[in-house]
């Protein structure tokens, strides 16, 4: 664990592993929604990620941006999202932070800076660089934070963007989380060479950091995010985590492609709220037992927040076409104007 205590006050290390601890209780929910066939469509698990969206996420304000993935939930809570409006969204009720329609996949907080995650492997690189840009258009001082992972390194238009990134100089941070499998292949067997040397290539500083160390990653982001407002951005960090779970939650029987062997050993020895706890304590900073009431408060609360979510309404037939475009006139203006 970084040893960085002189940055931080209480408060913030307790802030941290709430939020981990939220995040952790949440997919646990989600997954079991799942499972007992109460929840429509696929979702895919951020367990094992937990200090990569809250070391990250904690070094941001409220107007800052990020974009987040098909893996989203995680980005979604650690960027402040409330967890009945989130099982909202998965279950498509009407509360939902998009009313039911975004789901799993294309779950958005705005009102906290997210604005989305994206079904598309990589899909939000382009939308993060285009907020960075307006920030710097507008003279604003808000910084965005691209969150990918290993797989979509792969696509052409991660490349297309660092380009743009580094020539305009913009105040985005690419953040890699490298969780050694791109679905159901290791990450050594899709990416050749190193990610790292990929973004220095363009002149775009880049940084490595063991992702399950919440301190070491919000050390380094703090140091970005402040050099972003300074206007010396672009920048890429490569995050080495673990994902607990298979590639969506419907892959279950993943012997093929890694053993449970692996997975009980980043679960032991590398789990990220496990050893930041222990951080905790042997730095005198919370109790074994203070920690264990908030795992049970906050065990409660999401499941308090999935009954409410399953008690809530659906959205009314009538919304079936609505938030699909602007307006009527808007619209037919780009069928040529046939309209007038």
């Amino acid at each position: 664990m970084s040893a960085a205590k002189n940055r931080h006050n209480t408060e913030d290390y307790l802030q941290m592993y709430r939020q981990m601890v939220r995040i952790r209780a949440f997919e646990d929910n989600a997954n079991q929604l799942y499972l007992s066939a109460r929840m429509p469509g696929l979702t895919h698990m951020y367990s094992g990620q937990e200090a990569v969206a809250v070391g990250i996420c904690e070094a941001l304000t409220d107007e800052d941006r990020i974009t987040s993935t098909h893996r989203g939930h995680g980005h979604c809570v650690a960027k402040g999202a409330d967890l009945k409006t989130m099982f909202c969204e998965l279950l498509g009720k009407a509360e939902g932070y998009c009313r039911g329609k975004g789901g799993s996949m294309h779950i958005a907080d705005q009102s906290h800076g997210n604005l989305g995650a994206n079904a598309i492997v990589g899909g939000s690189m382009g939308i993060a660089t285009g907020a960075a840009l307006s920030a710097k258009r507008l003279g604003r001082e808000f910084v965005t934070v691209c969150f990918f992972g290993d797989g979509a390194t792969a696509q052409g238009l991660w490349y297309e963007v660092m380009n743009m990134a580094a020539l305009w100089r913009l105040p985005v941070i690419y953040a890699c989380e490298n969780n050694g499998y791109s679905e159901y292949t290791r990450t050594e067997e899709i990416a050749a060479g190193s990610l790292i040397a990929r973004a220095q290539a363009f002149g775009v500083e880049a940084f490595q950091v063991d992702g399950q160390d919440v301190l070491a990653v919000n050390e380094l982001t703090q140091q970005l995010v402040g050099r972003c407002r300074k206007g010396e951005g672009p920048f890429f960090i490569e995050l080495d985590t673990y994902r607990y779970h298979g590639h969506h939650v419907g892959d279950i029987n993943r012997d093929y492609y890694r053993s449970r062997d692996e997975e009980a050993e980043w679960k032991k020895l590398r789990d990220p709220i496990t050893n930041f706890g222990k951080w905790l304590i042997d730095q005198k900073i919370m109790s074994a037992d203070e920690l264990v009431a908030i795992d049970e408060e906050i065990s409660a609360d999401a499941q308090a927040a999935v009954q409410y979510a399953l008690d809530a309404p659906y959205p009314d037939v009538n919304e079936v076409d609505m938030h699909v475009f602007s307006g009527v006139d808007h619209a037919l203006e780009y069928t040529g104007g046939a309209h007038r």
